[in-house]
């Protein structure tokens, strides 16, 4: 994830991915965000209208917060955490714009970053990086159901995919196994 992020530009779109990754969101769901979604106090993410309209709260990272900030600064738009930063005609609309950044803008970064990062892997997307984010959860020991109320999912079989994509479970489970069965 270093490797792929650091290769991407612009800064806008670094900031998007980095959001994306680190709070395991759809693409849609982070080019909708706005500034008033963001809860400084509570450290969470108010996502509304997400897949199947359901609104949820996801965890915010103190980094990921920090950068958000930054980025908010360059355009100070009172509405948008990613305004489309020019109308039509190519003229600066910043803190005025209205429309969010074409879903495109990221899509063509994260294809750019990835050659830039010489990564070959083939079905590479956007969409990745959530897969990526739910998977280096359960590596870390997150539980599960967690995982799936980040994620937005409702039945657990959605989040179960991720269990195969893990060994990480697997070696620590024979360690526990042998930690709890000790002393016979």
């Amino acid at each position: 994830m270093d490797k792929l992020l650091r290769c991407v530009t612009p800064f806008s779109i670094y900031v998007y991915l980095v959001l994306v990754y680190s709070c395991g969101l759809r693409l849609n769901e982070a080019l909708n965000i706005e500034v008033t979604d963001i809860d400084r106090k509570r450290m969470v993410i108010h996502i509304h209208r997400g897949k199947g309209a359901k609104d949820l709260y996801v965890p915010l990272p103190h980094d990921t917060l920090k950068l958000l900030g930054n980025y908010w600064l360059t355009h100070r738009n009172k509405k948008l955490m990613f305004p489309r930063l020019q109308n039509q005609n190519g003229k600066p609309v910043k803190e005025y714009a209205q429309e969010t950044v074409k879903m495109s803008a990221p899509q063509t970064a994260m294809k750019k970053a990835l050659k830039r990062a010489k990564i070959n892997k083939k079905g590479v997307s956007v969409h990745t990086l959530r897969h990526c984010y739910a998977t280096h959860l359960l590596e870390s020991g997150v539980n599960l159901r967690y995982i799936q109320i980040y994620l937005g999912h409702s039945t657990i079989v959605s989040t179960l995919v991720y269990l195969h994509l893990t060994a990480a479970g697997n070696s620590d489970a024979y360690g526990i196994i042998d930690n709890l069965m000790s002393g016979f």
